[in-house]
């Protein structure tokens, strides 16, 4: 067998291997959840990697807001035209990931867009106006992407506000009332019948994994010098062969 043929057959071998040892695929939501592998990965470092997958995170959860706010708040799906309630959803969650703005809010963008949402007088798709407002402004607390690489940089403060951002969204979703003192939107339901929190978690995890990324911003930037006078320190050569 000459040394191609070996190397092939010895390349096969490693990638059979891999795949037997490989980690179990899990449901979605029932655990970890890792992206398929994409050419593009090769672009992106662990750190670019954590970030993407904190972003995609940040989004399904945004998305699950939209349809819990739209079952407690049926009145607003109707306002989008949709046939039904699936229907609206759906073309929520398109309008998250394309980075659309709401119907007759063109022109504003993020905070911009929390505010009118948050506007009594407001009479659009209050649903809509707000997640989709949360959504820029989260994308755009990250430069605008939702996807990071090696020429990414981010801004530790700008993500950090986000998050502080999203506490006090969810603050004056739980407290706007409207003339006749009734909640602009509903959402948390505390009563002798029921108890549901779940908007709550939702808008406690996308704070957590912001205020994670905004932590690890700075201790990446932190831990470049630290590596660079370690380097100094210790007199170690960078390898050759």
């Amino acid at each position: 067998m000459n040394h191609s043929r070996l190397a092939l057959t010895i390349l096969i071998m490693g990638l059979g291997l891999a795949a037997c040892t490989g980690p179990v695929p899990v449901t979605r939501g029932q655990g970890p959840d890792a992206e398929d592998m994409t050419l593009d990965q090769l672009a992106q470092t662990d750190f670019n990697r954590t970030v993407t997958i904190a972003m995609r995170d940040n989004l399904d959860s945004l998305s699950r807001l939209l349809e819990k706010l739209y079952r407690r708040n049926p009145r607003e799906w109707r306002k989008t035209g949709a046939p039904d309630l699936d229907t609206a959803v759906r073309q929520g969650r398109q309008a998250i990931e394309s980075g659309q703005t709401p119907p007759g809010l063109q022109g504003l963008r993020d905070i911009q867009i929390l505010s009118v949402a948050l506007d009594p007088q407001y009479q659009g798709d209050r649903v809509a106006a707000f997640v989709l407002g949360l959504a820029d402004m989260i994308i755009q607390s990250h430069g605008g992407k939702t996807r990071f690489y090696v020429s990414d940089v981010l801004d530790a403060r700008m993500v950090y506000n986000a998050a502080r951002n999203v506490e006090i969204a969810a603050w004056l979703l739980a407290s706007r009332r409207n003339e006749q003192g009734q909640p602009l939107l509903l959402a948390n339901e505390i009563s002798d019948d029921a108890a549901n929190l779940s908007f709550e978690r939702e808008f406690g995890q996308l704070v957590g994994r912001l205020d994670l990324v905004a932590n690890l911003l700075d201790e990446n930037i932190r831990r470049v010098g630290i590596n660079y006078m370690q380097g100094l320190l210790f007199f170690n050569f960078l390898p050759v062969r």
